[in-house]
C-alpha cells in the first residue's frame, strides 16, 4: 500500500503547501500515471464544487489532475479506475456516512489494499483510513451508519493533536479523552498527529513525517509516548 496521512491541510505557507514534498514523493511512488479522484464529502459548510476546485489548484503544480467523486456519474466505477484517491478533511461523521451510502468505503479500501491506487488523506480523510472513527475530534452531526471505517492502518489516528489547555477551560484535555479511549479499548494504539505532521505508509513500513512537534502514541491507560520523525514504533498490548 502507498498512503500519506496528514494531520492538516492548511498552514501559513498555503493550502497543502507544507506537505508538497511529501505529496510529490507519494504520487511518484505510484509509478503508474492517472487522475486523482477527490472525496469532498467531509465538507459541510463549504460547497463540494468549491472544495474540489481548491484541492485541484493545490495539486496541479505536482502534476495531479483532480476530479471529484461527487461529479462522477458512477462514483464507485470512478474509484475502481482511479490511480490516486484523495480524501479531504472536514466532519468525519459526514464523510464516513456519505462514503458508506455511496458504496465507496469498501471500493476505496479494496483498491488501496491491492496497491492499484494510492491514498492521500488529511484530518477526517486520515481518520477514515483507521479501523474506526472513534478517535476523531468531530461532533456527531449525522449518523454515519456505524463507526467502522477502512482499516488501512492497524491503529487509530487523532488529527490536530494538541496538549493545549486554555486557562479557565474546564473540559477534558485531548490527552484525557484519548486515555478514556484507552481504558475502554486497551489493545488499540492511537497516534496523535500535531499540526504539520503526517504518516507515510509504504507496504508494512510506516514513517513519521514533520518536525514541528513529536507525535504522541497512546496505548491503554499508560502515559503517551513521544516520537519524532522516523520509523513509527507503535506498541502492542
Amino acid at each position: 500500500m502507498n498512503l500519506l496521512l496528514l494531520s492538516n491541510s492548511s498552514s501559513d505557507a498555503g493550502y497543502l503547501a507544507h506537505a508538497r514534498d511529501w505529496i510529490d514523493d507519494w504520487s511518484a511512488a505510484q509509478g503508474t500515471p492517472g487522475d486523482a479522484l477527490f472525496m469532498p464529502f467531509a465538507g459541510v459548510s463549504r460547497g463540494w464544487d468549491a472544495y474540489a476546485e481548491q484541492v485541484a489548484q493545490a495539486l496541479a503544480p505536482l502534476g495531479l489532475a483532480v476530479r471529484s467523486a461527487h461529479q462522477a456519474a458512477d462514483p464507485v466505477a470512478a474509484a475502481a479506475q482511479a490511480r490516486y484517491i484523495v480524501v479531504g478533511g472536514g466532519n468525519t461523521f459526514a464523510l464516513l456516512g456519505h462514503l458508506r451510502r455511496l458504496g465507496l468505503l469498501a471500493a476505496i479500501a479494496e483498491r488501496v489494499r491491492s496497491g492499484e491506487a494510492s491514498y492521500l488523506g488529511w484530518s477526517a480523510g486520515s481518520n477514515v483510513a483507521c479501523p474506526t472513527l472513534r478517535t476523531t475530534n468531530d461532533m456527531p452531526i449525522t449518523d454515519p451508519g456505524g463507526f467502522d471505517a477502512m482499516g488501512l492502518v492497524p491503529f487509530q489516528i487523532n488529527a490536530h493533536y494538541t496538549d493545549a489547555h486554555p486557562p479557565g477551560h474546564r473540559g477534558e484535555t485531548r490527552e484525557e479523552r484519548l486515555r478514556e479511549f484507552g481504558i475502554l479499548n486497551p489493545e488499540t494504539p492511537v497516534v496523535g498527529l500535531p499540526e504539520g505532521t503526517g504518516l507515510r505508509v509504504r507496504g508494512q513500513a510506516i514513517t513519521v513525517l514533520g518536525s514541528t512537534a513529536p507525535v504522541r502514541i497512546f496505548l491503554g491507560t499508560g502515559a503517551p509516548r513521544q516520537q519524532g520523525p522516523g520509523p513509527l514504533d507503535v506498541p502492542t498490548a
